[in-house]
C-alpha cells in the first residue's frame, strides 16, 4: 500500500468543489426553509431557487420555466421517455437508464460504430411513421464518443416536414443525455436542435441527485412523481433548495473554465496514452481516434488476455483508482454493454479500464499512474503467461 492517492474515476463521481459547497451551505443549515411555505423567510428560499433556476437556463440557453428539476439525469431521463407512449429509438451504447426506459416502450436500438459513434443515418432508418422520440447522448461516458447529435437533429427535422407534408399528425421528439459532456463541450439546447435535454450536476462537481431536464415549448411532461404539485406538478416533492443551488454554481463554473479545461484534459489524456502505448504497443483504445469526437479527459484501454477486475485492485493498492466502465455495470460485475455494441472481443472487454481524468488531475498524477499501470500490467501479464 501507498500513501499516495491518484484518483482517475471522474466519469464516475466529481467532488464538490469549494465554491459549490460555499453556495449550498447557508441551505443546509440557517437558510433551512421549506421554498413551499407561505411566510416571508420562506419566500427568501423560493427566491433563491428560482434565481438558481435561472442561472442553470442561462447557461443552457433556454428559459426558466423549460427547466425542472429532478433528483439526477437518471429520473430526468426517466421523465423525458414518459413524455411518449408509442415507439423509441436509441442506440445501443446508451447509458443504462436510457437503454432501462427505450425497453418500456416498443423500442429499436440502433448499432454504433467500431468506435462507438452513431451513424445518423441509420437512426433516419430506424424511423418508422410511428416513432414518437429518438434519444442519443451527447458523450458515450464508456468510451467518450461524442455522438453527431446535431446531424441527428436534422434527420429528425426531416422526418417531420415528411410527416407534415403527408398530414400525418404523429409528433416526433429527439432526447439528449448531455451529462458527460457538460464539462467541456457546449450544452446549449437550442444549439444541438433538441427537444429535451438531461444534465447532471455530479458530473459537473455539484452535488449528487440534483439533476435538470429542459424540455422544448412544444413538449407537455407528464408527471412521474405525484404529491403536492411542485416543478409545476410534473415532479412533486419538497425542493432541494441547497442541490440546485450547487448545480447552478458548479454549472456556471464549468461554463467559465470548459474551453481552458478541455484543452488542458485533453493533453494529459494523450500524454498517459503516449506512455502506456510505448510500453505496450498491442493495447487497445476504445472510442474515436480523433480527439474533436472523444471527450478530452477519457480514455478507455484494454489489454487483452487479462482481467480488468485484478488490475483495478492492484492498482488500488498503489493509491491509483480507475473504473472498468460505467459504475452502474461495474459495480454488478456485467460485461460492458458498450464495448458489446461496438462489437469488440470478449477478450477486449474483460481485460479493459475506464481511466477519467479530472480537474485536479495534474501531470504528475499521470506520470505516477502511467508507471504503476505499466507495473501492474506486466506483473499480471506475467502471472498468467500473456504476451503484451
Amino acid at each position: 500500500m501507498t500513501d499516495r492517492q491518484v484518483y482517475l474515476d471522474f466519469g464516475a463521481a466529481t467532488p464538490v468543489v469549494p465554491e459549490v459547497l460555499e453556495a449550498m451551505l447557508p441551505y443546509l443549515g440557517e437558510r433551512f426553509y421549506n421554498p413551499s411555505a407561505p411566510y416571508a423567510l420562506a419566500r427568501g428560499v423560493r427566491a433563491d431557487l428560482e434565481a438558481a433556476r435561472a442561472t442553470l437556463a442561462r447557461l443552457i440557453g433556454a428559459r426558466p420555466g423549460q427547466v425542472t428539476l429532478t433528483a439526477g439525469a437518471t429520473e430526468a431521463n426517466n421523465l423525458a421517455f414518459a413524455v411518449v407512449d408509442g415507439p423509441v429509438v436509441t442506440d445501443a451504447a446508451e447509458h443504462e437508464s436510457v437503454l432501462a426506459c427505450a425497453k418500456a416502450h416498443d423500442h429499436t436500438l440502433v448499432r454504433v460504430g467500431a468506435n462507438g459513434r452513431v451513424d445518423p443515418a441509420d437512426i433516419a432508418a430506424a424511423l418508422t411513421p410511428q416513432t414518437q422520440l429518438v434519444s442519443v447522448e451527447l458523450a458515450n461516458g464508456e468510451v467518450g464518443a461524442i455522438q453527431p447529435v446535431r446531424a441527428i437533429a436534422t434527420v429528425v427535422q426531416e422526418e417531420r416536414a415528411r410527416r407534415l407534408e403527408a398530414g400525418e399528425r404523429m409528433p416526433l421528439y429527439l432526447h439528449t443525455d448531455a451529462s458527460q459532456a457538460a464539462l467541456t463541450h457546449s450544452v446549449n439546447a437550442s444549439t444541438l436542435g433538441v427537444d429535451l435535454m438531461t444534465l447532471s450536476a455530479a458530473k459537473v462537481y455539484g452535488p449528487k441527485q440534483v439533476g435538470l431536464l429542459w424540455s422544448s415549448d412544444d413538449v407537455r411532461l407528464r408527471p412521474l412523481v405525484r404529491g403536492g404539485g411542485q416543478e409545476g406538478g410534473v415532479r412533486s416533492g419538497t425542493e432541494n433548495v441547497a442541490g440546485v443551488v450547487g448545480f447552478a454554481r458548479a454549472l456556471e463554473l464549468a461554463s467559465a473554465r470548459r474551453k481552458g479545461e478541455a484543452k488542458r484534459l485533453a493533453s494529459l489524456r494523450n500524454r498517459l496514452q503516449r506512455q502506456l502505448q510505448a510500453s505496450f504497443p498491442t493495447m487497445v483504445v476504445s472510442g474515436p481516434v480523433r480527439d474533436a469526437q472523444r471527450l478530452p479527459g477519457l480514455l478507455h484501454v484494454a489489454f487483452p488476455g487479462l482481467e480488468a477486475g485484478r488490475l483495478v485492485i492492484a492498482l488500488e493498492r498503489r493509491g491509483v483508482s480507475v473504473g472498468t466502465g460505467s459504475a452502474c455495470a461495474a459495480s454488478r460485475m456485467q460485461a460492458s454493454h458498450v464495448l458489446e455494441a461496438m462489437g469488440a472481443s470478449p477478450e477486449v472487454a474483460r481485460g479493459s479500464l475506464r481511466i477519467t481524468l479530472g480537474g485536479p488531475t495534474t501531470e504528475q498524477d499521470v506520470d505516477y499512474a502511467a508507471e504503476q499501470i505499466c507495473q501492474v500490467v506486466r506483473a499480471e501479464a506475467a502471472r498468467v503467461g500473456v504476451s503484451l
